[in-house]
Order: C-alpha cells, then structure tokens, then sequence
C-alpha cells in the first residue's frame, strides 16, 4: 500500500454538528416537506429544517449498531431536521464527507459501542473511530467511483416507482374508471376522480388515428379501442362487451411448498424465498432448499409473487432464481398478461390486508375465496392486445430495473472493501464501472 495512507480517528477528520440537533416528540410535529432524520434514515416530514446542505449522520443508539442490518451512517443532502438519535458530521479540509460514509460501512465499530441492553455509540467514542485515510484527491476519487453506483442504483429506484405510478393510474383509468368510454359516451368521470392523462415517453405501437376531439383527455387511436357506452353487471357498470371475472379465474395462484421437507443436498440448492425476503427484495442470509424442486415451484426475475399471510404485498420479484416458500402465491397466467394479473391484485391489495387484519385472533391472512370474491372487469382480447403494447414495457421495466440495481450494487459491494482499505486502485476500478454504464 503506498505510504501516503495513514490511519486517522474520525473525530480529526469531521466538525461536528450534533448541539445543533432537536427532537420533536411525533405529537408536536407539524407534516412538511422536509425529511426528519433519525438513527436509520428518514422517520417523518416536518415543515421547518435545521440543515441545508451535504451531512454524514451516524447512528447514535439502537440495536443496528450491532446488526449493521442497514447502514449505521448515511449522506443526507438539501434541507432537513435531525433528532437526537443520530450524530451529525462533515467532512473537514482534510476528508471528504462521502468518503467517511464509505469507509465507516466497512468498520469495525463493535469495540466503541457501550450499553448492554440498547447499544450507543456517544461522541466521544465516535471521533476515536479509526479510518484509514488516503489523500483526499483519492478520497473523492474512490467517493465518486461508489458514488456512481450509489447513484445509478437510486436513480433506477425513483424511476421504477414512476412507472409504477403511472401503469396502476393507467389501468384504473382503462379498467375500472372506464375514462375513454365515459369521454365516448360524454360521461363524466367518477366522483372523486380526475382524469388520467396517457403517459408520456413511453413507446407505444397502438394504432394511431385522428385527435379525440374538443374537450376529451384522450387521443382518437385510444378511443378507438373502446366502445361507446356501459352497461349494468355485478360490478356496477362496465363497457359494453367485457365480462367479470374472479382474481382466480384470471390467474393461477400457486401456494408455495413447505421447503423444509427439501432440505438442500450437495453442491446445488436454491435461496428460500419467505415473506421476509420478499419484502427486502433478496435472498441475503435466506435458508437453503434443494434445488430439485417441480419447475413451478422455482421462482425467476419477473415473477409476480404474492405474500397471503402475514405482511400481505404483491412484488414483482428482481431478486434472483429462488425457492418459493409456503405462505407466497407465485402468480401466473397461460391467458391474460402479467401486467393485468399484477395490477389487478393491486387493485384488491387494501380490501385483502383489512381481511387479513380482522383476524384477530391468527396470523392475519386470506383464504382463496377470498381470491373468487374478487372480481375485474375483463376487456375483450383484442383490446388487451393493444393495451399491451403500452402497459408490458412499463411493467417489465420496473423488474429488469431492479436486477440491474442488484447487479451494480454487487459491483459496488465488491469495490468497496478493496477500495477502501487500498487494495485496489483507482484506475482499476474506474475501468470496472465504466463497463456498467
């Protein structure tokens, strides 16, 4: 390593900014737009701020500092309060503040922590924290290596919930608003609604005709696609045409296995995919199950996987090949596309968890009549086809978006060790991140 290194203890490298925090007991504060900081990120909104600018706030007590489950310090940025639960620091002349945030994920903090029932991390015991610190041209160098990463994994992130804001406010305007045969028809909307604007800078092959005329929020071509009045059914009025059907009916719902019974059996198994890991999105620190498992009980990127016990949340799954659990429906369909399936869940998503948490007395779930009980509005074949071509990139993007985030943030875990503590060089690393742009 060159000579240049030199370990430093954090509190000769940061200012210190914790006499300026305050905390706002949850009942005094007033929703805002500007983040309120605890130990492990963002707890609230407040409407005033205290910071303005690019800080590293440490974690100052709770069980993570133990853990490390998330990351016990993290760059905040812009305007925002900070509470008493989290240290507040930057960079000084000699450090570079994302560096510090770097370089504080990879140490060792367990001996500077005190309290046997709550760990805290006090201030004194922070600034002894050593770090190994190169000259700070370096510093920003390997900052701006992981922070490229960093960055594109976060990008990637707000760009997947737009599109999935977009592609559940296009079905509910399509499928159960019904917008452009009430435009055809010179029906108002629903109460309460507003009409949705087709999405912008999507690619779409639909066949494309005139303007929709004066005063519609939809072009000719979409209208086409549609019929010009309603009609009664079970579920109120529906275009004229379509017919209802069951969640069940729509798609196959198959409830995972008991993998416990599969126990993983020499040099090949497969990550088991609980509710737990569901929610994180991946497989890290998951129980093993043999990998000699029916086809379809074998989970893929792209898969909608639903969790109907418990915490009940429908993901479309990026986090690599795995083993589907007991308590998740894996959900597919020889029939419909995955988009409708997906969204059509989501359409039903709150009834399903106020069902799951009026079972007081278990672990709050549905049965699958509660799947049949369910029911969508269901287009002709050929207007779904059309639709597809508008809705499947969405959908399908949101997943292929978060296996690259998976991908990079490898890269980024692999890098950042070897970075930190020298090992590897800049340039050898500038030349492994660019091949990911």
């Amino acid at each position: 390593m060159a000579g240049e290194w030199r370990e430093r203890p954090l509190g000769e490298l940061t200012d210190n900014f914790d006499g300026v925090r305050v905390p706002v007991k949850e009942a005094d504060r007033r929703a805002g737009l500007y983040p309120y900081y605890g130990a492990s990120g963002v707890v609230d909104h407040v409407d005033d701020y205290l910071f303005d600018g690019e800080y590293l706030l440490i974690a100052e007590d709770g069980e993570n500092l133990r853990t490390r489950n998330t990351p016990v310090a993290f760059v905040a940025r812009g305007k925002f309060w900070v509470n008493n639960h989290a240290h507040i620091v930057r960079g000084n002349c000699e450090a570079d503040t994302r560096f510090l945030m770097y370089a504080l994920s990879t140490a060792d903090i367990a001996g500077y922590l005190t309290g046997s029932t709550m760990p805290k991390l006090t201030q004194g015991n922070l600034n002894r924290i050593p770090l190994l610190i190169p000259p700070l041209d370096e510093q920003r160098a390997i900052a701006h290596i992981l922070g490229t990463l960093d960055d594109k994994i976060e990008l990637n992130r707000r760009m997947s919930e737009t599109l999935e804001a977009m592609a559940r406010a296009l079905f509910k305007a399509w499928f159960v608003d019904f917008e452009p045969v009430r435009a055809k028809a010179h029906l108002p909307s629903p109460p309460g609604r507003r009409p949705t604007e087709v999405p912008k800078g999507r690619p779409t092959e639909v066949p494309k005709g005139g303007d929709g005329g004066e005063g519609s929020a939809w072009p000719q071509h979409i209208l086409d696609l549609f019929p010009d009045h309603l009609v009664d059914s079970e579920l109120g009025a529906i275009p004229q045409g379509w017919e209802v059907r069951s969640l069940d009916q729509i798609a196959r719902f198959l409830n995972g296995l008991a993998l416990q019974k599969f126990p993983p059996s020499g040099e090949h198994s497969l990550p088991v995919i609980k509710i737990a890991q569901l929610r994180a999105g991946n497989t890290i620190g998951a129980d093993r199950a043999s990998s000699n498992l029916e086809r379809d009980y074998i989970v893929q990127d792209g898969d909608i996987l639903f969790s109907w016990s418990g915490s009940l949340e429908c993901v479309l799954w990026a986090g690599g090949p795995g083993a589907l659990n007991q308590h998740l429906f894996k959900v597919t369909s020889d029939t419909f596309p995955k988009w409708f399936c997906y969204l059509g869940i989501h359409l039903h998503l709150d009834d399903f968890r106020q069902i799951a948490a009026g079972k007081a007395t278990t672990m709050g779930h549905i049965q699958r009549h509660h799947l049949t009980d369910a029911k969508l509005a269901v287009p002709p074949m050929a207007l779904l086809r059309a639709a597809d071509l508008v809705m499947a990139p969405m959908i399908d993007d949101i997943w292929r978006l978060s296996v690259q985030s998976r991908t990079l943030a490898t890269l980024r875990d692999t890098l950042l060790p070897k970075l930190i503590s020298g090992e590897l060089r800049v340039p050898d690393a500038e030349g492994l991140v660019e091949g990911t742009q």
